[in-house]
Protein backbone atom coordinates (compact mmCIF):
# COMPACT_ATOMS: atom_id res chain seq x y z
CA UNK A 1 0.00 0.00 0.00
CA UNK A 2 1.41 3.37 -0.96
CA UNK A 3 1.44 6.34 1.36
CA UNK A 4 -0.69 9.39 0.74
CA UNK A 5 -0.72 13.05 1.76
CA UNK A 6 -3.48 14.23 4.08
CA UNK A 7 -4.13 17.92 3.53
CA UNK A 8 -5.82 19.15 6.71
CA UNK A 9 -5.31 22.24 8.91
CA UNK A 10 -3.14 20.06 11.15
CA UNK A 11 -0.80 18.65 8.51
CA UNK A 12 1.56 20.42 6.13
CA UNK A 13 1.02 19.57 2.46
CA UNK A 14 4.54 18.11 2.24
CA UNK A 15 3.87 15.69 5.10
CA UNK A 16 3.29 12.01 4.32
CA UNK A 17 0.67 10.20 6.39
CA UNK A 18 -0.15 6.57 5.72
CA UNK A 19 -3.88 5.90 5.13
CA UNK A 20 -4.05 3.65 8.21
CA UNK A 21 -2.51 6.26 10.53
CA UNK A 22 -4.76 8.38 12.74
CA UNK A 23 -3.64 12.00 13.07
CA UNK A 24 -5.78 14.50 14.95
CA UNK A 25 -6.69 17.67 13.08
CA UNK A 26 -5.68 19.46 16.28
CA UNK A 27 -2.10 18.19 16.08
CA UNK A 28 0.67 20.20 14.40
CA UNK A 29 2.87 18.24 12.00
CA UNK A 30 5.91 19.87 10.42
CA UNK A 31 6.87 19.71 6.73
CA UNK A 32 8.67 16.63 5.47
CA UNK A 33 7.54 14.45 8.38
CA UNK A 34 6.46 10.88 7.60
CA UNK A 35 3.87 9.05 9.73
CA UNK A 36 3.57 5.36 8.93
CA UNK A 37 1.11 2.47 9.23
CA UNK A 38 -1.33 2.45 12.16
CA UNK A 39 0.43 5.23 14.07
CA UNK A 40 -1.71 7.53 16.22
CA UNK A 41 -0.99 11.20 16.87
CA UNK A 42 -3.40 12.83 19.30
CA UNK A 43 -4.71 16.35 19.69
CA UNK A 44 -2.28 19.06 20.74
CA UNK A 45 0.78 17.02 19.78
CA UNK A 46 3.50 19.03 18.02
CA UNK A 47 5.87 17.20 15.69
CA UNK A 48 8.64 19.16 13.99
CA UNK A 49 9.92 19.00 10.45
CA UNK A 50 11.53 15.94 8.84
CA UNK A 51 10.58 13.48 11.56
CA UNK A 52 9.80 9.78 11.11
CA UNK A 53 7.00 8.22 13.16
CA UNK A 54 7.12 4.44 12.71
CA UNK A 55 4.43 1.81 12.39
CA UNK A 56 2.15 1.47 15.40
CA UNK A 57 3.67 4.41 17.30
CA UNK A 58 1.49 6.29 19.78
CA UNK A 59 1.99 10.02 20.38
CA UNK A 60 -0.19 11.21 23.26
CA UNK A 61 -1.92 14.58 23.50
CA UNK A 62 0.32 17.57 24.12
CA UNK A 63 3.57 15.72 23.38
CA UNK A 64 6.29 17.80 21.70
CA UNK A 65 8.79 16.24 19.26
CA UNK A 66 11.66 18.25 17.77
CA UNK A 67 12.83 18.34 14.17
CA UNK A 68 14.76 15.47 12.57
CA UNK A 69 13.75 12.96 15.24
CA UNK A 70 13.16 9.27 14.50
CA UNK A 71 10.62 7.21 16.43
CA UNK A 72 10.76 3.58 15.38
CA UNK A 73 7.92 1.04 15.26
CA UNK A 74 5.84 0.58 18.38
CA UNK A 75 7.15 3.58 20.33
CA UNK A 76 4.74 4.91 23.00
CA UNK A 77 5.22 8.51 24.11
CA UNK A 78 2.75 9.60 26.79
CA UNK A 79 1.43 13.01 27.82
CA UNK A 80 4.02 15.21 29.54
CA UNK A 81 6.97 14.09 27.41
CA UNK A 82 9.16 16.55 25.53
CA UNK A 83 11.50 15.22 22.84
CA UNK A 84 14.02 17.71 21.52
CA UNK A 85 15.51 17.78 18.02
CA UNK A 86 17.50 14.91 16.53
CA UNK A 87 16.36 12.26 19.03
CA UNK A 88 16.29 8.53 18.21
CA UNK A 89 13.78 6.23 19.94
CA UNK A 90 14.27 2.56 19.05
CA UNK A 91 11.53 -0.01 18.51
CA UNK A 92 9.21 -0.47 21.46
CA UNK A 93 10.56 2.39 23.61
CA UNK A 94 8.07 3.62 26.21
CA UNK A 95 8.09 7.05 27.89
CA UNK A 96 5.78 6.89 30.92
CA UNK A 97 4.17 9.64 33.01
CA UNK A 98 2.65 8.29 36.26
CA UNK A 99 4.80 7.60 39.33
CA UNK A 100 2.02 5.83 41.26
CA UNK A 101 -0.35 4.23 38.74
CA UNK A 102 -3.69 2.94 39.98
CA UNK A 103 -6.93 2.18 38.11
CA UNK A 104 -9.10 3.09 41.11
CA UNK A 105 -9.20 5.55 43.99
CA UNK A 106 -9.17 4.55 47.66
CA UNK A 107 -12.99 4.48 47.67
CA UNK A 108 -13.03 2.04 44.76
CA UNK A 109 -14.17 4.51 42.11
CA UNK A 110 -12.33 4.57 38.82
CA UNK A 111 -9.65 7.25 38.57
CA UNK A 112 -10.32 10.17 36.24
CA UNK A 113 -7.87 12.56 34.62
CA UNK A 114 -8.18 14.76 37.72
CA UNK A 115 -7.16 12.01 40.15
CA UNK A 116 -3.49 11.74 39.30
CA UNK A 117 -0.54 13.99 38.46
CA UNK A 118 1.53 13.88 35.29
CA UNK A 119 5.29 13.68 35.91
CA UNK A 120 7.09 14.87 32.76
CA UNK A 121 10.04 13.39 30.87
CA UNK A 122 12.51 15.31 28.70
CA UNK A 123 14.78 13.72 26.10
CA UNK A 124 17.35 16.30 25.06
CA UNK A 125 18.94 17.06 21.71
CA UNK A 126 20.69 14.21 19.90
CA UNK A 127 20.00 11.54 22.54
CA UNK A 128 19.37 7.90 21.56
CA UNK A 129 17.27 5.32 23.39
CA UNK A 130 17.61 1.65 22.43
CA UNK A 131 14.87 -0.86 21.67
CA UNK A 132 12.44 -1.82 24.44
CA UNK A 133 13.88 0.65 26.94
CA UNK A 134 11.45 2.10 29.48
CA UNK A 135 11.90 5.66 30.79
CA UNK A 136 10.19 6.27 34.12
CA UNK A 137 8.44 9.55 35.03
CA UNK A 138 10.50 12.57 36.01
CA UNK A 139 13.66 11.52 34.14
CA UNK A 140 15.73 13.78 31.89
CA UNK A 141 17.95 12.18 29.25
CA UNK A 142 20.83 14.57 28.55
CA UNK A 143 22.14 15.77 25.20
CA UNK A 144 23.68 13.02 23.05
CA UNK A 145 23.27 10.47 25.84
CA UNK A 146 22.76 6.83 24.86
CA UNK A 147 20.43 4.38 26.62
CA UNK A 148 21.02 0.69 25.95
CA UNK A 149 18.34 -1.68 24.68
CA UNK A 150 16.03 -3.04 27.36
CA UNK A 151 17.13 -0.55 30.01
CA UNK A 152 14.79 0.65 32.76
CA UNK A 153 15.81 4.26 33.40
CA UNK A 154 14.89 5.47 36.87
CA UNK A 155 17.16 8.51 37.23
CA UNK A 156 18.55 11.38 35.14
CA UNK A 157 21.14 10.52 32.48
CA UNK A 158 23.92 13.12 32.01
CA UNK A 159 24.83 14.59 28.65
CA UNK A 160 26.96 12.13 26.64
CA UNK A 161 26.30 9.45 29.26
CA UNK A 162 26.07 5.75 28.34
CA UNK A 163 23.60 3.84 30.52
CA UNK A 164 22.15 0.35 30.38
CA UNK A 165 20.73 -2.35 32.64
CA UNK A 166 17.77 -2.69 35.01
CA UNK A 167 17.92 -0.33 36.71
CA UNK A 168 20.08 1.61 34.26
CA UNK A 169 23.49 2.69 35.51
CA UNK A 170 26.20 4.89 34.00
CA UNK A 171 28.85 2.75 32.28
CA UNK A 172 30.75 5.36 30.29
CA UNK A 173 30.35 8.22 27.85
CA UNK A 174 29.71 8.53 24.13
CA UNK A 175 30.62 10.94 21.35
CA UNK A 176 28.23 12.86 19.09
CA UNK A 177 28.88 10.13 16.51
CA UNK A 178 27.79 7.39 18.94
CA UNK A 179 31.18 5.77 19.64
CA UNK A 180 32.10 5.01 23.26
CA UNK A 181 34.78 7.39 24.55
CA UNK A 182 38.09 6.15 25.89
CA UNK A 183 40.53 7.86 28.24
CA UNK A 184 43.00 9.88 26.21
CA UNK A 185 46.73 9.62 26.78
CA UNK A 186 46.79 8.74 30.47
CA UNK A 187 50.55 8.30 30.30
CA UNK A 188 50.91 11.92 29.16
CA UNK A 189 48.36 13.48 31.50
CA UNK A 190 49.86 12.38 34.80
CA UNK A 191 48.00 10.90 37.78
CA UNK A 192 46.12 14.07 38.67
CA UNK A 193 44.56 14.27 35.19
CA UNK A 194 44.20 10.59 34.31
CA UNK A 195 40.39 10.67 34.44
CA UNK A 196 39.94 14.20 33.05
CA UNK A 197 40.54 13.80 29.33
CA UNK A 198 38.72 11.53 26.92
CA UNK A 199 38.62 11.03 23.17
CA UNK A 200 36.44 9.41 20.53
CA UNK A 201 38.22 6.42 18.96
CA UNK A 202 36.24 6.96 15.75
CA UNK A 203 36.41 10.71 14.99
CA UNK A 204 39.06 11.67 17.60
CA UNK A 205 36.94 14.47 19.09
CA UNK A 206 38.54 15.44 22.44
CA UNK A 207 36.44 15.66 25.59
CA UNK A 208 37.13 16.72 29.15
CA UNK A 209 35.35 15.80 32.36
CA UNK A 210 33.53 18.78 33.86
CA UNK A 211 33.07 18.28 37.59
CA UNK A 212 30.41 20.98 37.90
CA UNK A 213 28.32 19.14 35.27
CA UNK A 214 29.26 15.64 36.48
CA UNK A 215 29.85 14.55 32.89
CA UNK A 216 32.12 15.07 29.90
CA UNK A 217 31.90 17.91 27.37
CA UNK A 218 33.61 18.40 24.01
CA UNK A 219 36.75 20.47 24.41
CA UNK A 220 35.51 22.98 21.85
CA UNK A 221 32.52 23.65 24.15
CA UNK A 222 34.80 24.35 27.12
CA UNK A 223 36.55 27.45 25.80
CA UNK A 224 39.29 28.03 23.24
CA UNK A 225 41.80 28.71 26.00
CA UNK A 226 41.92 24.98 26.77
CA UNK A 227 42.93 23.93 23.28
CA UNK A 228 46.67 24.82 23.46
CA UNK A 229 46.95 22.76 26.66
CA UNK A 230 44.99 19.74 25.45
CA UNK A 231 45.94 19.33 21.82
CA UNK A 232 49.54 18.13 22.49
CA UNK A 233 48.03 15.44 24.69
CA UNK A 234 45.67 14.27 21.94
CA UNK A 235 48.34 14.53 19.27
CA UNK A 236 50.58 12.23 21.30
CA UNK A 237 47.79 9.81 22.16
CA UNK A 238 46.70 9.44 18.51
CA UNK A 239 50.17 9.32 16.96
CA UNK A 240 50.90 6.14 14.92
CA UNK A 241 54.17 5.71 16.83
CA UNK A 242 52.54 5.88 20.26
CA UNK A 243 51.78 2.56 21.90
CA UNK A 244 48.22 2.23 23.17
CA UNK A 245 47.00 -0.18 25.81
Amino acid sequence: MTSTIHSTPAVQTTTTVHPTAEVSQHAIIGPGTKIWHQAQVREGAMIGANCIIGKGAYIDFGVSIGTNSKLQNGVFVYHGATIEEGVFLGPGVILTNDRSPRAINVDGTQKSDNDWQVTPIRVMRGASIGARAVILPGVTIGEYAMVGAGAVVTRHVPAYGLVYGNPARLHGHVCHCGAVLSRAGDEHAGPSHADSYWECPSCHQPFEFRAELETVQPVSDSGDELMPMLMPLYAASTSPTTSRS
